[in-house]
């Protein structure tokens, strides 16, 4: 795949390193959601962004969508359960997060679901991940950021809840943790952008049966 990304001043270097989650910030949202954020957790992300946009086999959907079929917005990659992941520091992420998330979670992450944002047309639209478990119970969906920024938007589903929706900038290693009934109460979108934007890769881990 043949993208060209803008590399971080602040992420130089090939080294691919996962830091420690210690320095993990949590917002708690309304109706028993929270969100956690870990900026920079993967140092050498850029070098890890130019590896799997080279080496992983994206593939292009298109979806029905109210009268006809479209094009989804951003180039796609599922690894089940089981299914070795396309880079072994993926792995280790994985790892870490489920080492990490254990006490609350109670269980690991086991599958990875990939997206290439190529530019600010690519997107995401509202939604929260609902297929399985997630609907009728509280669960985790954490993000990797690697590659140029985007916005990562959440909103809550009831119009009339006491809260302001957020805006996360979320790239170059970054990491996102929605947790708590965040799935069913929630609703997130990475929003298209007119603004000058470099691709980006996010890595979505989720425990068994969350979609």
């Amino acid at each position: 795949m043949s993208v060209y990304l803008q590399a971080s001043l602040l992420d130089q270097g090939d080294e691919i390193r996962i830091g420690s989650l210690a320095g993990t910030v949590r917002t708690r949202l309304v109706d028993g959601a929270w969100v956690d954020v870990r900026r920079g957790w993967i140092t050498g992300a850029d070098a890890l962004f130019e590896r799997l946009a080279d080496e992983v086999p994206w593939q292009a959907e298109r979806r029905q969508m109210y009268d006809r079929v479209v094009d989804v917005p951003r180039l796609l990659a599922y690894y089940p359960v089981d299914e070795p992941l396309p880079a072994p520091e993926l792995a280790r992420m994985r790892d870490a997060l489920s080492a990490h998330y254990a006490p609350e979670l109670g269980e690991p992450f086991v599958s990875a679901g990939l997206c290439l944002y190529r530019d600010g047309r690519d997107s995401v639209a509202w939604h929260g991940d609902r297929i399985g478990r997630g609907a009728r119970e509280d669960t985790m969906v954490a993000i990797v950021s690697l590659g140029a920024p985007r916005d990562l938007a959440l909103r809550p589903c009831r119009r009339d809840a006491d809260a302001e929706p957020l805006r996360l900038p979320l790239g170059h290693g970054d990491l996102v943790v929605m947790g708590g009934s965040c799935q069913r109460t929630w609703e997130h979108a990475v929003p298209k952008t007119t603004r000058a934007a470099g691709p980006r890769i996010s890595v979505q881990f989720r425990p068994r049966n969350v979609a």
